[in-house]
């Protein structure tokens, strides 16, 4: 799994860090997200997946490497 994230598509509403902190984060200035693990571990997959799904600007995608 490949984690991605569009800065400019970003709105700062911070679901992605509430449901995978292990996997994002938001920068203090501006609330923007920022990608801590591009490659997350297997544990942490469905939390990725999530993240995705619930960010309400389509600013984080996932590539499987299946």
């Amino acid at each position: 799994m490949k984690v991605h994230v569009d800065e400019g598509r970003c709105c700062g509403a911070g679901q992605c860090v509430l449901v995978a902190s292990e996997v994002f984060d938001q920068r203090d200035e501006d609330g923007i997200v920022t990608l801590l693990e591009p490659r997350p571990a297997a544990d942490l997959h469905a939390a990725a997946r999530e993240a995705a799904a619930v960010c309400p600007a389509s600013a984080v995608t996932i590539d499987d490497d299946r």
